[in-house]
């Protein structure tokens, strides 16, 4: 009854910061141990209410949902993003205004309720204070209340305006004051492992006596301290990642680079959004076997850093950068990776350092080391830029990499770019500048050795009636050459992309392009394509992706035709029961005699 009541709220999509169509009500408050939020959506017509029972994180937007997005540094960049359905499945992540974005990965520990009523539909979240970092015990954070509400168009909700022309999210979270006497920093959390394995086999083949190896026993440890609220401390012997969701498949053939996939083992998501800067330098997923790792993350009036330290026993890929593809070695020898970064924050604006090392057996090494920022001279503006510089020695192990033969390499990595965003117009500007030598062991750099220029301009507009509700074209422009001023690729495209009715999204766009194969220059034509739609509660989602028409074997050098397809499709018969399904074909057609 004495909760803090928000009954304000704004419709951000598709209306343009107008009064919300359906009444919300938010209460607040909190204990000496949680943080309370409670809210009454109301829905005229509750049985279109999508809130079907899933996985954690399978929160998708054709899905009803709602709850608080927290910026407890109050630093206008960061924050996290406590959501649920009306079932109480939990979708939680972190969101970065200076760079990163929106990521899931990171799991929190909080609670959270919710229920369909005759008039809409009800959510209860507790949060305990020793899940979130703030600053003394009587902090101030920033706060944005949010609502979900998909139906013909997907609407979304907050209980503060999102102006269109200005490029940031978390900047526009109100304060929250008044928490006091909350619980200091201290918290300590250990989580150890055991298991245990013994395997017999037939001595000489299948009917014969068993023979039984010896029993087998493993372990280990992860510790987390936080000894202040700005420090957390995190240590990890020979973690256990086999609970751990498995990797989308993806697609390799015809393919020319590496394929990223994004980290999903918990000792490596904390800070990981620090570790984000314009060029991929660090890719934790190049930590193939840790045996142990260590890592302290903290922040001192603006400035945040992350530092970690990790034992690799080997046995991943490294990739080996070209100017149009990419190569994987195998690293069977261990190696101790660090990384590091600095970054303190001006405003809105922010400059920071970053090193990477990857000390290997035998002498081999790759060191990273470079500065980077982000300018923000207006709201609708971002400039982002960053300069590494590379020192390897390669491994002796030429059977493994044939530039792996002991040598020295060295070169530099840059990166340019500049965003512009209003309610109508946009455009982003990018420069890429690559020398031949560097290498980023500890990152996810695929190509090197080349110098690209980029430019995407579009212009949007938003009919409040009809069944498009955004509609924006666009053209793209792509330039990349070797550095001996080769061209790579060449290529225009022009296209448009809309929102519509049904929870709706279509791009269309048609490549013009030419592209280095080999030794030789391919022209292709083809357009690429998006439909993807929700139409109801039973048919969630389904749609078609891909590019169809003039193609290049590059197996071969070679031109031909076909292209890729994606259909996907998700189906609920019930909210207890979910039918999903996933078609990727790939095809090339080769005129042998043509080809020639």
């Amino acid at each position: 009854a004495e909760a803090t009541v928000v009954d304000e709220w704004l419709e951000t999509n598709p209306g343009d910061n107008v009064p919300a169509r359906v009444a919300n009500v938010a209460r607040l408050a909190y204990d000496d141990r949680f943080f309370y939020a409670a809210f009454e959506f109301s829905d005229p017509e509750p049985s279109a209410i999508r809130a079907p029972l899933g996985d954690r994180d399978d929160v998708p937007s054709y899905t009803d949902y709602g709850g608080v997005i927290l910026d407890t540094r109050n630093d206008g960049k960061t924050a996290v993003l406590l959501l649920s359905n009306p079932r109480g499945v939990q979708y939680d992540a972190m969101s970065s205004d200076a760079g990163g974005g929106e990521d899931s990965s990171p799991d929190f520990f909080w609670d959270s309720a919710g229920r369909i009523t005759p008039t809409g539909w009800t959510l209860e979240m507790r949060v305990p204070f020793s899940s979130l970092r703030y600053e003394g015990t009587s902090p101030e954070w920033g706060i944005l209340l949010y609502r979900n509400w998909p139906r013909q168009f997907r609407t979304q909700m907050f209980t503060g305006p999102l102006p269109r022309d200005e490029s940031c999210f978390i900047c526009h979270s109100h304060p929250l004051s008044g928490l006091a006497g909350l619980p200091s920093a201290g918290a300590l959390v250990a989580a150890p492992y055991a298991t245990a394995a013994q395997r017999a086999l037939p001595r000489f083949g299948l009917g014969s006596d068993l023979d039984t190896d010896r029993a087998r026993a493993d372990g280990g440890l992860d510790v987390k301290w936080l000894p202040t609220p700005d420090l957390a401390l995190d240590a990890t012997i020979n973690p256990d990642f086999s609970q751990i969701e498995s990797d989308v498949p993806q697609i390799t053939a015809n393919e020319r680079q590496a394929l990223f996939f994004p980290e999903k083992r918990p000792f490596f998501l904390e800070g990981l959004d620090l570790f984000s800067t314009p060029i991929q330098a660090v890719y934790s997923r190049s930590i193939a076997d840790p045996e142990w790792g260590a890592r302290a993350t903290g922040r001192w009036g603006d400035t945040s850093y992350v530092l970690l330290v990790a034992d690799d026993a080997g046995g991943g890929s490294l990739i080996i950068p070209r100017p149009n593809s990419s190569e994987l070695a195998l690293a069977d020898f261990r190696s101790t990776v660090f990384l590091g970064r600095v970054r303190h924050d001006l405003g809105r604006s922010y400059v920071s350092w970053l090193t990477t090392a990857r000390e290997g057996e035998g002498g081999a090494s790759n060191r990273v080391f470079g500065p980077d920022f982000q300018w923000r001279p207006t709201a609708s503006d971002r400039v982002e830029g960053q300069l590494l510089w590379s020192t390897s020695r390669t491994p002796d192990r030429p059977g493994l990499a044939a530039e792996w033969d002991g040598g020295e390499l060295d070169g530099h990595g840059a990166e340019l770019t500049w965003s512009h965003s209003t309610s109508k117009v946009d455009w982003f500007l990018g420069y890429w500048d690559f020398a031949d030598e560097f290498r980023a062991d500890a990152g996810f750099v695929p190509t090197a050795g080349y110098r690209e220029g980029y430019g995407e301009a579009g212009y949007t507009i938003r009919p409040e009636s009809g069944p498009v509700r955004r509609l924006r074209t666009f053209l793209i422009t792509d330039y990349t050459a070797d550095r001996e001023g080769d061209v790579l690729f060449r290529g225009v495209s022009p296209g448009f992309g809309l929102d519509g009715r049904w929870s709706s999204f279509v791009r269309l766009n048609v490549g013009f392009d030419r592209s280095r194969s080999g030794e030789r220059l391919i022209d292709t034509e083809k357009p690429f394509y998006t439909v993807e739609l929700s139409p109801s509660r039973r048919v969630s989602r389904v749609g078609i992706s891909g590019d169809w028409g003039d193609q290049i074997d590059f197996a071969h050098d070679r031109p031909a035709d076909g292209g890729t397809v994606r259909l996907f499709a998700t189906l609920r018969p019930t909210d207890h029961l979910a039918l999903t399904a996933n078609l990727d074909r790939r095809q090339l057609d080769v005129d042998e005699a043509a080809a020639r």
